[in-house]
């Protein structure tokens, strides 16, 4: 049996006539009664009762043209959830980030694609740096969002948004006064740091400080963005911070921006190939609302923080 069959059956049951579910059909009508035969056959009972004037169902036809009409139904639910999900326009998406990220354009990124696809539930997972690759591969994510991503040449990576550095200072320190900030100036200060075992970012940082001419003192170093204006706002010392970070108001922090050539913050999206429907319509929408910013590549080409 097969749903051909079905489809013939409940045209004719619906028309009691065989020329009309012909018509219905969209096929001569001998092939048509042969194939109710067929089914009727391969049933052991007669579906319809037939005369040269009349069709009419059977007890049997009357059970049988409920359940054709359920099976049918269902299949045709199950087309339309399958173009739907092929499609993109339904599923579960899960971004892997953390807080500081949030600080940016994603919110907004998000709200839209909820607005545009209402269908797909995005999840929000915050995780410490070095697990993005990992719940990527295992697909617990399909999508991370971070700075300096690792050189992985089974993921994907596009350059989200671009993002300056700049410098957050206690209130009141003696750079405040400054329009912006050269990052030799820096040189001699306190500083807290993003953990460097931990964050490409912060090794990416350091690393620019040295090629400025000084190698920063890190008093303390921590997992979180959020976590470093704390410590400048305590007075423990300066930090380098994205300018997301930065704009945030606080009254007890200074943040200035850094006179170039200064290092970036640049926001990559990261993610498997193939990528899922929903991931392609995600990243399709960034570009629409962020403009193309970058290109995907098989190779990182910034930093996570």
């Amino acid at each position: 049996m097969e749903l051909r069959h079905l489809r013939y059956f409940v045209a004719v049951a619906e028309s009691l006539s065989f020329t009309a579910a012909a018509e219905r059909l969209g096929v001569s009508q001998p092939p048509l009664s042969q194939q109710i035969r067929d089914l009727e056959a391969e049933l052991g009972t007669p579906l319809l009762w037939r005369t040269s004037r009349s069709v009419a169902l059977t007890p049997a036809g009357s059970a049988f043209l409920a359940r054709a009409r359920a099976v049918l139904a269902e299949m045709e639910e199950a087309c339309a959830e399958a173009r739907a999900v092929g499609a993109g326009r339904t599923g579960t998406l899960d971004i892997g980030l953390t807080g500081s990220i949030l600080a940016g354009p994603l919110g907004r990124l998000i709200r839209r694609f909820g607005e545009l696809y209402p269908g797909v539930l995005v999840r929000l997972h915050e995780m410490p740096l070095g697990e993005q690759p990992a719940a990527l591969h295992a697909h617990r994510t399909d999508l991370g969002f971070l700075r300096h991503p690792p050189d992985d040449p089974s993921l994907r990576t596009l350059r989200a948004w671009p993002e300056a550095v700049g410098v957050a200072l206690p209130a009141g320190h003696r750079l405040a006064a400054r329009a912006e900030i050269a990052l030799g100036d820096l040189a001699g200060e306190a500083f807290v740091s993003l953990r460097l075992r931990d964050s490409r970012f912060a090794a990416y940082l350091r690393d620019a400080c040295l090629a400025a001419g000084f190698a920063p003192r890190l008093v303390q170093q921590v997992v979180e963005s959020a976590s470093l204006v704390n410590l400048v706002a305590a007075g423990l010392g300066v930090a380098l911070v994205p300018a997301s970070i930065g704009a945030l108001p606080r009254p007890d922090i200074a943040y200035r921006p850094l006179a170039g050539p200064a290092p970036v913050a640049d926001v990559c999206a990261l993610y498997r190939t193939p990528a899922s429907a929903v991931t392609e319509n995600f990243l399709a929408l960034m570009r629409d609302e962020l403009g193309p910013s970058g290109s995907p590549s098989s190779r990182s080409t910034g930093s996570a923080s």
